[in-house]
C-alpha cells in the first residue's frame, strides 16, 4: 500500500471518469457560496491545480489541469 501524503481539506467527487461538465460543476458546487463568483473559479482552478500537481498518473494530470485552465480562464472574464 502507498503511503497518501496529499489531503484535501474538503472533497469533490471529482473523478477523471466523469465528463467535464459533471467534473467541473463538483469543482464548483465544493466552494464557499458566499464569495463572489470569481473567487469561486479561482478556489476551484486552484483545488484541482494542486490534484494535478501532485499525481503521479498521467491522464488524472491532464484532465486536471484542463480543469484547473478551465476555471483560470472563466475567472479573467
Amino acid at each position: 500500500m502507498t503511503k497518501r501524503w496529499y489531503k484535501p481539506k474538503t472533497h469533490s467527487g471529482w473523478k477523471k471518469n466523469q465528463s467535464p461538465t459533471t467534473r467541473r460543476s463538483k469543482l464548483l458546487s465544493s466552494t464557499k457560496k458566499s464569495t463572489s463568483m470569481h473567487k469561486r473559479y479561482v478556489s476551484a482552478g486552484r483545488k484541482i491545480q494542486a490534484l494535478a500537481n501532485v499525481t503521479k498518473d498521467k491522464s488524472t494530470e491532464s484532465k486536471a489541469r484542463v480543469d484547473a485552465n478551465y476555471f483560470f480562464k472563466k475567472a479573467k472574464k
